[in-house]
């Protein structure tokens, strides 16, 4: 199956889970909607915050198709959407174009879902992709450069591998500075702020065998998580896990 027709299946309701593993080689991108008037702050903030918010495309006001996707409708294409109303999560949807405004600017952001076929094609399996799960996401500590009203502390993935992976799933991912690159934090989660890695913010969680180490990865949930400072009238993203799929091949985004 091809993207477009992913997209189509996405759009028509016959898919409405995460998009991990959905995709193959194709790059999948986090979304962050604001009025124009939050557009200018919210660019600085990625530009100065580009490890967990790497810009990949802005769409103008008004603008609802990616040029790096045929056919696609960003009101539609997403399995399921979060509407954030004055910095409160108030819904999710599965359809925006009741929301959509002249005055909305879109924001596409890399996603580590892009480097997982990287890390699958070196023959490393993925738990939570094993388990048809969702991936883990915890907040953390680790504070970003604030920009205009945006402010806040980064979101962390997580994906647990053998020791003797650890090494090689950051070589791996390092090559993808555009989609988060390599991992903030690889061993003991409290040291990043996560006091319970059995209960992520978002996702699923995912069992770390004794064997394991978990290894973090910034992650582009962070936009949602610095709105809640910020309370922007109105903010409309992905629901973690739930990505926007590109026709990119993500080799284009290997450094």
């Amino acid at each position: 199956m091809n993207t477009e027709e992913i997209r189509k299946k996405i759009r028509d309701g016959e898919h409405t889970g995460p998009t991990s593993g959905i995709a193959g080689d194709k790059v999948q991108a986090n979304l962050a909607i604001l009025p124009k008037e939050y557009a200018f702050d919210f660019l600085l903030f990625a530009i100065r915050n580009s490890k967990p918010v790497p810009i990949i495309e802005v769409l103008e006001a008004g603008e609802f198709v990616s040029r790096y996707a045929k056919n696609s409708d960003i009101r539609t294409d997403i399995p399921q959407y979060n509407i954030y109303k004055n910095g409160e999560l108030t819904e999710t949807v599965s359809d925006i174009k009741k929301y959509w405004r002249d005055d909305f600017v879109t924001f596409l952001i890399g996603c580590s879902f892009t480097f997982e076929q990287a890390i699958l094609d070196a023959g490393i399996s993925i738990k939570h992709i094993d388990e048809g799960r969702n991936v883990a996401m915890y907040k953390t500590n680790i504070e970003t450069e604030p920009a205009g009203v945006f402010k806040g502390n980064t979101v962390v993935s997580m994906r647990p591998f053998k020791k003797s992976l650890v090494d090689k799933v950051t070589e791996i991912t390092n090559e993808f500075p555009n989609m988060h690159g390599g991992p903030v934090h690889a061993g003991d989660p409290k040291e990043i702020g996560i006091r319970n890695i059995d209960k992520p913010d978002y996702g699923d969680s995912i069992e770390i065998a004794e064997d394991e180490v978990p290894v973090f990865w910034a992650c582009g949930v962070t936009p949602q998580n610095v709105v809640l400072n910020a309370k922007p009238e109105i903010l409309i993203s992905h629901a973690p896990g739930h990505m926007f799929i590109t026709d990119i091949n993500y080799e284009e985004y290997k450094s």
